[in-house]
């Protein structure tokens, strides 16, 4: 679907580790045209095979505490030592030019997200249930069993803030959950909030009308 000339929409996806949002975003990125993905920022090093700019735009500890006080990301955060964060130049650039950006970060970037652009997105990406959850954390055979739990509690923690996004988001099948997803995105794109300009136009036209009845 075509967005008419429209900014794009800031789209925040979240959801429990095991619930397949980076499955999810993938598909999405290969069967719809309209959709980029945010790239983040980071001070760790490149893993084999990553590219900057691709993956990520790589940077030392100097330049991104240099961005953060030019004001130039979105949200940061930092991991194990190092800094990630969303470029607020790249997302700006790819909104005004009418691309759906999407944002897979966790459920406390997404709120902050929220005050910063009241007109974002924010979907929650859930199994069908938390033995659904196990059973799929289990299934990956990449993590101990203590990674797994702590993992589900991190979890049991996050479940606690779903209200404060838009739509949640069953991810059963994942053909269906992309669908879903889409769908959402374009009806969103019908909110008033997202057509103020629309809305600006016909209401100038309208009172242009009781103007001249008025004559």
């Amino acid at each position: 679907m075509k967005n008419n000339g429209q900014k794009g929409i800031l789209i925040v996806l979240s959801g429990f580790s095991g619930a397949g949002k980076g499955t999810v975003v993938k598909k999405l990125l290969q069967t719809h045209d309209n959709y980029a993905l945010s790239i983040s920022m980071t001070t760790r090093q490149p893993r084999e095979g990553e590219q900057d700019g691709v993956e990520y735009f790589f940077t030392d500890k100097e330049q991104f505490e240099k961005t953060i006080a030019e004001g130039g990301l979105i949200e940061y955060a930092c991991y194990c030592g190092n800094y990630y964060g969303t470029p607020k130049a790249y997302v700006e650039e790819q909104l005004g030019a009418g691309k759906d950006v999407i944002l897979e970060i966790e459920i406390q970037g997404a709120l902050n997200i929220k005050k910063q652009f009241p007109e974002s997105l924010l979907m929650f990406i859930t199994p069908p249930s938390a033995v659904e959850l196990e059973r799929r954390l289990v299934g990956r055979g990449t993590e101990t069993a203590e990674v797994i739990a702590n993992r589900l509690s991190r979890a049991s923690e996050e479940s606690e803030g779903i209200e404060a996004y838009d739509y949640i988001v069953v991810n059963d099948d994942l053909e269906e959950c992309v669908e879903e997803v889409h769908e959402l995105v374009n009806a969103s794109r019908r909110s008033p909030v997202r057509r103020k300009e629309f809305i600006k136009e016909i209401r100038e036209e309208l009172h242009s009308f009781t103007k001249g009845a008025q004559k």
